[in-house]
């Protein structure tokens, strides 16, 4: 049976998605809102907007039922995710073969995990997330719906980022601290002391530099 997945956001971002969604078997079909002007993402055509593509969704033999949000922005993510949900999409998660996911880990509907990242015991994912290439996400830890969590970072055990979150490429998070909603943490930080919702935290120990 041919899985077909469409793809929203046609960046390089999606590039990376769709190269795990194919190598998980997946035929993948990129939308993105750019189109007309924006035809093709490297050797992918871009078959039209979002709006097409919920328009696809209510043509039986067109349908393509399978879809995930590739666009790095978390609040245009979880827009997109959350429009896709109420036409009635099938919100795939996507695990790159060589990630290391405990048996024991929680990752809602529309994530995605890249290559090389390690995610441990009793870890819960939200919605919309992206888990990006060699992140650690160690045990009991709690990812809230639509963050990201750059490439390189470790999260130690307990640590809690909250929703519309952003972990910096390289950054580190000590053991039971809390990062509050719509959080920017700067690259390379070290996250010591717990982050309230709202700000961009920075540097080695991390603090905050600026309010939302």
């Amino acid at each position: 049976m041919i899985k077909e997945l469409a793809i929203v956001g046609a960046s390089g971002h999606g590039k990376v998605v769709a190269d795990i969604a194919e190598q998980l078997g997946f035929i993948v079909k990129f939308f993105d809102d750019a189109y007309p002007s924006k035809t093709h993402i490297e050797h992918w055509p871009i078959y039209g907007s979002c709006a097409d593509l919920i328009a696809l969704n209510n043509m039986d033999n067109k349908r393509i039922s399978n879809a995930i949000v590739a666009i790095g922005n978390n609040q245009i993510r979880q827009q997109k995710v959350e429009l896709l949900k109420q036409n009635s999409f099938n919100l795939i998660t996507l695990i790159h073969p060589t990630a290391v996911i405990s048996q024991y880990v929680t990752i809602a509907q529309g994530s995605v995990v890249f290559a090389g990242a390690v995610i441990n015991a009793f870890a819960n994912v939200g919605v919309g997330c992206i888990i990006n290439t060699a992140a650690v996400i160690e045990h009991d830890c709690i990812i809230a719906d639509f963050t990201h969590i750059c490439p390189n970072v470790a999260l130690a055990g307990g640590v809690t980022v909250g929703s519309r979150g952003w972990v910096g490429i390289g950054s580190q998070v000590k053991q039971l601290i809390t990062i509050g909603d719509n959080c920017l943490i700067g690259a390379g930080s070290t996250v010591v002391k717990n982050i309230p919702d709202n700000v961009t935290a920075f540097g080695s120990p991390a603090v905050v530099i600026k309010n939302h």
